[in-house]
């Protein structure tokens, strides 16, 4: 890439969108933070070169090349509309939207390009892959997900447990699930297949926040310059987008 891409962060002061703005900071060559949406106003207007905006004022962002929000599902409306308002990609990995939001998400992206995921790491996106060969592979095993985060994560069970859940049941499986909350585990899925003397169990485990993130900026970037429609990690990874 000639010049660094532009972004806007919404989520700014969550744990993704610090982890956002200290690795695009990291490498200035590939992302220019433009602008910084937090839910409130903001302490300071300019913190390290970045401008920060409160969410009541995501209409007067300057120009970006597209949007990266990690927010509540009460903040996705308003980037999204801001998203298709001027033409622009977004990359979303909020969590626990409403039926009419994931409605309003997949209508998007008749207009722009849109990658929404309940996970940016790139392992578990092979994870999604794996999961779905070994369904197909083994049809009429008892299919069980397991995840486990920190005690102050919400929604359960997680999106990335959902996710798999489809990537199993495409495969022809049943899939049922458990959450765990406890500590600060930053995320682990396990997903078995059980049948008569035999078990099969895929596992990832996320040891440091940064993988999200980071996955989340080269989805990003690779979002740059594609036509609309609804993307996703695996199809990116796996050349099927």
């Amino acid at each position: 890439m000639d010049t660094p891409l532009r972004l806007l962060i919404h989520g700014a002061s969550g744990r993704m969108g610090q982890a956002l703005l200290r690795l695009a900071a990291e490498a200035p060559d590939a992302w220019q933070v433009v602008a910084a949406v937090t839910r409130r106003a903001p302490a300071q207007r300019v913190a390290d070169g970045v401008p920060f905006f409160a969410a009541a004022e995501l209409a007067a962002v300057p120009e970006f090349d597209a949007a990266i929000d990690f927010s509540l599902p009460e903040g996705f409306d308003p980037v999204l509309a801001l998203c298709v308002e001027r033409g622009r990609a977004l990359v979303s990995g909020t969590t626990g939207l409403a039926p009419a939001q994931r409605d309003a998400l997949e209508a998007a992206a008749q207009s722009i390009a849109l990658l929404w995921a309940s996970n940016f790491s790139v392992g578990v996106a092979v994870l999604n892959e794996l999961v779905e060969r070994a369904a197909r592979a083994l049809p009429g095993w008892d299919c069980d997900i397991v995840e486990s985060h920190h005690a102050h994560k919400k929604d359960a069970p997680s999106g990335t447990a959902l996710t798999l859940g489809e990537a199993a049941a495409a495969g022809g499986a049943q899939p049922r699930y458990a959450s765990l909350r406890a500590g600060d585990i930053v995320g682990e899925h396990l997903v078995q297949f059980a049948g008569q003397g035999e078990r099969v169990e895929l596992v990832h485990r996320a040891t440091n926040r940064d993988i999200f993130a980071r996955g989340a900026l080269q989805a990003a970037t690779r979002l740059n310059g594609r036509g609309p429609g609804l993307y996703s990690m695996r199809g990116l990874l796996f050349g099927t987008a």
